[in-house]
């Protein structure tokens, strides 16, 4: 599903990460004291129909949006010889304690769409080990591939070749400008992909230090970061999604969660939820609802 979505102007602001990169941040501000943070899908930005028109009914509602872009993605290169993958809450952090930073916000809640979704939860599933900022009271997350090993084998279908293709294609072209900037990138046998399970064997899992992608998606599966959660977590996931099997539905973690709360509805495909009549998705109106619930 493609959207035109008038009436958003975002404000950008570059900053730097720990590691000497950097990441774009766009805003919309309206002098708020509540702010959304969103985290787009794979090879996305904040630019997509999906970010634009979420950040165009939370600006509408009373809160100021940041939606930002992970490493390399909405147009311009990143500095490192990484990229970005779903585990990269790293970036997630980095961007949550900018945000803060002047003190400008009482709450913050954040949304993330399949990738992104994966990254908010990774990012406040690791609250025991670095810690989670008081401002941060709630989130959801939207077509999220919780069990990612199982989700990223939903590609190799037939009927998700149009998926595999997209995808494919566009982290192919982006390796090639990264080999521009670090030529011992060796993407002489790029042409020769067809399978995004071999561009991961063969570049992603060790462009970002791993010796397989069985163990790079191992490193970046969401699910084992559910129960560590403590905010209020909505995961809204659809029956009908096909990229989402198994444990992308992970009934037994909200069962015995208080503040992980699973629903699963019949219809809404991979971030459609489309509903008839409205300028909104289904998602984003149930995102809205939940995040501003007291």
């Amino acid at each position: 599903m493609t959207r035109k979505i008038k009436g958003i102007r975002y404000q950008r602001e570059q900053i730097e990460t720990p590691d000497d990169d950097f990441l774009n941040l766009d805003w919309i501000k309206k002098g708020n004291n509540r702010l959304l943070i969103i985290s787009h899908g794979l090879e996305g930005g904040s630019d997509r129909h999906y970010v634009m028109a979420m950040a165009k009914l939370f600006s509408s509602n009373g809160w100021d949006v940041l939606a930002w872009n992970n490493r390399s993605c909405n147009g311009e290169m990143n500095r490192q010889r990484i990229l970005y993958h779903h585990a990269a809450s790293y970036d997630v952090r980095t961007v949550v304690d900018h945000a803060l930073s002047n003190g400008d916000y009482k709450e913050v809640t954040m949304v993330g769409m399949s990738m992104g979704g994966g990254q908010t939860i990774r990012y406040l599933g690791e609250e025991p080990e670095f810690g989670l900022p008081d401002e941060v009271k709630k989130a959801v997350v939207i077509s999220v591939p919780c069990s990612l090993p199982e989700s990223v084998d939903t590609l190799s279908l037939r009927s998700n070749a149009v998926y595999e293709r997209r995808f494919l294609g566009k982290l192919k072209d982006k390796l090639k400008r990264k080999a521009e900037q670090y030529p011992d990138i060796d993407v002489s046998a790029l042409a020769d992909i067809k399978k995004l399970e071999l561009f991961d064997e063969m570049y992603s899992a060790p462009l970002h230090g791993f010796e397989s992608r069985k163990a790079f998606y191992e490193h970046c599966n969401p699910l084992p970061f559910i129960p560590k959660i403590s905010r209020d977590l909505l995961i809204l996931n659809a029956l009908n999604d096909p990229l989402l099997i198994g444990d992308c539905f992970p009934y037994h973690l909200a069962k015995d969660s208080s503040n992980v709360h699973l629903e699963t509805p019949r219809r809404g495909g991979h971030v459609g939820f489309v509903a008839s009549g409205s300028e909104y998705t289904y998602s984003e109106l149930r995102t809205l609802e939940f995040l501003t619930k007291e």
